[in-house]
């Protein structure tokens, strides 16, 4: 059931925030509308251990928990190398430094890209090109 366009923009920013609130690394948000039959937006963040990356997935689980919103699926959790959580219109992953290059993710999509200041606490709005 996908959402409209400001409840989309409105839970993609909930993610960001949560993730900014972890201290994740290198957060890159693609639009994929265009050219994905499964969802808007991919998130892409790093953490720097298995600990930190669970606390990112913990932080965007609760962000989007008090807005009423659950995963549809969250995968890899345990071993915290590489989590998935699926938001229907927006799909996160959150990786370990050394397993997101290995599978540079975000260069395997062709769609227009957002670099996330990682040193500030929060973000308002998404550049025109996320819409």
């Amino acid at each position: 059931m996908a959402a409209n366009k400001d409840e989309t923009r409105k839970r993609l920013l909930l993610c960001i925030n949560a993730t900014l609130q972890k201290k994740a690394k290198d957060i890159i948000v693609l639009n994929v509308k265009k050219i994905s039959s499964f969802t808007d937006y991919m998130l892409i963040c790093s953490g720097a251990s298995d600990r930190q990356v669970q606390a990112i997935s913990s932080a965007i689980q609760e962000y989007l928990k008090k807005a009423g919103i659950r995963p549809l699926g969250v995968e890899g959790e345990n071993n915290a190398q590489w989590v998935l959580l699926d938001y229907d219109d927006v799909v996160i992953s959150i990786f370990q430094e050394n397993i997101r290059s290995f599978y540079d993710v975000e260069n395997l999509w062709d769609a227009p890209k957002m670099r996330v200041d990682e040193n500030k606490t929060e973000v308002k709005r998404l550049n025109k090109d996320m819409s």
